[in-house]
């Protein structure tokens, strides 16, 4: 007599289960959908996301800002349990998962179809799609933690804000700066607020932006206002650049598009959509009390404080070369589209919010929700977007790194003797045979368990056909750059600034070697040559 009910109580405990991981696990279907095949054997290396295989575990060394602190040193410590490549695909798919999961969150009322549609749009935007082509995979660390820091700086305790935050210190840089603006208005917002919880909150974000702001102030590197025109907000769509924010887009680089982005129909979908969810948002605040979560002020004051600074980067662009000239600590600001993280938070609310007033059960029929309507609410993100999808149609790729780049780091790297490495040719940025023509920075930079001195100045083609120098942050690079930039030879000047290895590589190699008389050449491939000084 008792196996009917306990058969019962174990299926609702079932059926609550799977509601509880449902948004996760449409996140985890939506990342395997966006990353295609990124998630084939090997590593995916696109502009900023270079990873190699075992990569040091070391502290990165000063030059520039410190972006990539501690975003590198922990994914070299993971690479220590996992292969590289392995660890890369779990970021990269728990990106989308743990965005997804917080976003559902957020969506007030247990009601499964809203905290499902909050999920979907949170984790399949423009923003999230733009910054992974851009290969921004630290930052979007801190995206994928926003809800759940927004979520437990409206609870309060500090405790809490430094569990929710740790994708964002871990992602460091630019990942805080853009968690941080969102958790101290929610703090500074929320009911029964008070000036300690505000400086609890305080505490929690100046303690995880230590590891890089405290190098970022003794670097001396330097922030060329130039770089405020390179890296604006664009149109990337027929409704001008604020339309292009206003839909969750408008990143500067053109090549971190996402296929079919800009036609019109699915620009104008895609706008509609997000301007819809933004009214429904500002409608719930009319509500007090219950009817309004505790982060609604906050995330509404986040996002809008994100809005402005893009579109000061895009229409005001004097404003912001002046504050970097001043003073090089603005210059984050120059990529202003990255601040729209809350403002793509406050969408994925109001989208859940959306769908919880088209999905509730009318009047003289039975409760639930409407199956068609939700389906095509639970799909509209994806369908608005479809270029993101697989790999936005194989820009984002597997690779395998070629044997000869193996054999250079393990020759590098057993090497005790101190000093830094120069790899040239003097360029930022790479497009290998091997990986398929894709652009992506200097793999030498995270290979090596030495400083490296690489060309960190950028070149950036302009909408109008002309080009755009940003000049290097790191004044020891500068240095090696005046010195590449003459004629002669290089072995004594290199040797002084405590270059021990010179890494050639591309078909200028014989050049350069014929400038370094007395060094050794330790390695010479295919594609690789590596002279010792």
């Amino acid at each position: 007599m008792t196996g009917g009910p306990a058969r019962a109580a174990s299926r609702r405990r079932w059926r609550g289960a799977l509601r509880a991981a449902a948004p996760a696990l449409a996140g985890l279907v939506l990342g395997v959908a966006a990353l295609g095949p990124a998630l084939g054997p090997g590593f995916v290396l696109r502009y900023d996301m270079v990873v190699a295989p075992d990569p040091p575990l070391a502290w990165p060394a000063a030059g520039g800002f410190p972006r990539a602190v501690p975003s590198d040193l922990i994914f070299a410590a993971a690479a220590r349990v996992l292969p590289a490549e392995l660890v890369q695909k779990a970021i990269l798919l728990g990106i989308h998962v743990l965005a997804a999961a917080g976003a559902a969150a957020l969506v007030p009322g247990g009601r499964l179809v809203p905290r499902l549609a909050a999920a979907v749009l949170y984790a399949w935007n423009a923003y999230l799609a733009q910054r992974l082509l851009l290969g921004q995979w630290a930052l979007l660390l801190g995206y994928a933690g926003l809800p759940w820091a927004v979520r437990a700086a409206a609870r309060g305790g500090p405790g809490r804000l430094a569990l929710a935050l740790l994708p964002a210190a871990a992602g460091g840089f630019q990942a805080m700066l853009v968690s941080a603006p969102a958790v101290l208005a929610v703090a500074a917002t929320r009911p029964g607020r008070s000036w300690r919880g505000l400086a609890g909150a305080g505490g929690v974000v100046a303690a995880y932006c230590l590891p890089w702001a405290v190098p970022a102030l003794l670097s001396g590197a330097s922030t060329d206002p130039a770089g405020v025109d390179a890296f604006a907000a664009r149109a990337d769509g027929p409704y001008g650049t604020a339309g292009s924010l206003l839909a969750l887009g408008g990143i500067w680089n053109a090549e971190a598009e996402v296929p079919g982005q800009g036609e019109w129909l699915p620009a104008t979908a895609r706008l509609a959509l997000c301007l819809a969810a933004i009214a429904v948002y500002l409608h719930a605040g009319r509500g007090r009390g219950a009817a309004r979560p505790d982060w609604w002020a906050g995330l509404l004051a986040a996002a809008a404080a994100g809005l402005a600074v893009a579109l000061t980067g895009a229409y005001l662009p004097g404003v912001l070369r002046a504050l970097i000239a001043w003073w090089p600590g603005f210059g984050p600001l120059r990529d202003g589209q990255a601040y729209l993280a809350p403002l793509a938070l406050l969408v994925a609310a109001g989208f859940g919010l959306l769908a919880a007033r088209v999905t509730a059960p009318s009047a003289g029929r039975r409760p639930g929700p409407v199956w068609p309507v939700a389906a095509v609410v639970l799909l509209a993100p994806v369908l608005v977007l479809p270029g993101a999808a697989w790999g936005a149609f194989g820009r984002l790729d597997a690779v395998a790194y070629p044997a000869e780049w193996r054999r250079v780091q393990a020759l590098v790297n057993g090497d005790p003797a101190p000093g830094a490495l120069v790899s040239l040719p003097w360029s930022a940025h790479r497009a290998f045979p091997w990986n398929g023509g894709r652009v992506t920075l200097d793999p030498a930079i995270k290979m090596f368990a030495r400083r490296v001195l690489w060309n960190d100045a950028l070149t950036v083609g302009l909408p109008d056909g002309g080009v755009l120098r940003v000049a290097g942050e790191d004044p020891k690079a500068r240095a090696v750059g005046a010195l590449l930039a003459g004629d002669g030879p290089l072995t004594a000047a290199l040797r002084a600034r405590g270059v021990r290895y010179v890494l050639l590589a591309g078909p200028d190699r014989n050049t350069f070697q014929s400038r370094l008389p007395g060094g050794t050449v330790v390695h010479a491939g295919p594609e690789l040559t590596v002279i010792r000084l």
